[in-house]
């Protein structure tokens, strides 16, 4: 296995290892950010914000206005009452998770749909629903909003389908990543490609407009350093995205057998620590989650 970049600590190997991954993302074609985020955060931005004006945009896609409707009425949410319209669902959402729901739902939209696609937003979605719901629950350690983990279950993973797109010797590669139960999934990555999926997946969010807290968590979702007690290099609020969506991946791959890696087995202690979760609870969560990790679309 060739050396992975982005090991070295010297300043020179880092200046390099910065010059490649500048140079390898210019070639990867992150997804431009679609017209209606850009529509939304300007209305966000306005003073009186014209919901109208936004369900009219939203519901000239019919997918889009059905999946904000299905979303807003999701128990991940706790809406109480169900929505029937799109402008219903801005306003009990409010215009953030809304727009938040909106990316992850176009970002579903813009690549082709195939088998192995269908198999990772199938994964994403439930490990989404889960982590909502986990920090619903908040079982007690670092607190995030619901709607938060949501959206970061969503996107944590979205430098995959990209690297995918347009790397055609990517799917072995994740499978190398998947299975190495030593080395970091990104550094699996690294040592066959300038870049990985956190890297690829931190631009993608970033430049759809997504929360700073929300982009760090990506970036750094498999760095087991991030999540020190001490001295970490992200904030406390994307060290708990991180945690509730790890955990709601190994909750997933308890209850269903799929999308097996061996991430828990280098992060499951930190995630455990930064949620103040024992064995026991993790055992009563086990119990209480399968409801939610099986469920259907």
């Amino acid at each position: 296995m060739s050396e992975g970049i982005g090991i070295s600590t010297s300043a020179v190997d880092s200046h390099r290892v910065g010059a490649l991954l500048e140079s390898s993302i210019r070639d990867i074609d992150i997804p431009p950010r679609p017209a209606i985020l850009e529509r939304i955060v300007t209305e966000m931005h306005r003073d009186e914000p014209d919901f109208m004006h936004l369900s009219i945009i939203i519901s000239a896609d019919v997918s889009l206005a059905a999946g904000l409707i299905k979303t807003a009425n999701s128990p991940y949410f706790g809406i109480r009452r169900k929505v029937r319209s799109i402008k219903e669902a801005l306003m009990v959402l409010g215009l953030r998770a809304a727009s938040h729901a909106i990316a992850g739902l176009v970002l579903r939209q813009i690549f082709p749909p195939t088998p192995t696609m269908e198999r990772f937003w199938d994964s994403s979605a439930r490990i989404a629903r889960l982590s909502g719901w986990l920090a619903q629950h908040n079982p007690g350690g670092v607190w995030v909003q619901p709607e938060d983990a949501y959206t970061f279950g969503l996107f944590r993973d979205c430098g995959i389908p990209v690297l995918l797109k347009r790397i055609h010797h990517y799917p072995e590669i994740l499978d190398d990543a998947n299975r190495d139960a030593i080395l970091a999934f990104t550094a699996v990555e690294e040592a066959a490609l300038p870049t990985n999926h956190a890297i690829v997946g931190c631009l993608l969010a970033q430049s759809w407009w997504l929360p700073e807290e929300l982009c760090l968590a990506i970036r750094h979702h498999h760095n087991g350093t991030a999540l020190e007690e001490n001295g970490s290099e992200i904030p406390v609020i994307s060290q708990g995205l991180i945690a509730h969506a790890q955990l709601a991946e190994y909750l997933v791959q308890h209850h269903t057998g799929r999308s097996l890696t061996r991430e828990w087995d280098k992060l499951g202690d930190a995630c455990l620590r930064l949620l103040n979760l024992t064995e026991e609870n993790l055992e009563r969560l086990r119990e209480e989650s399968a409801e939610v990790a099986t469920a259907e679309d």
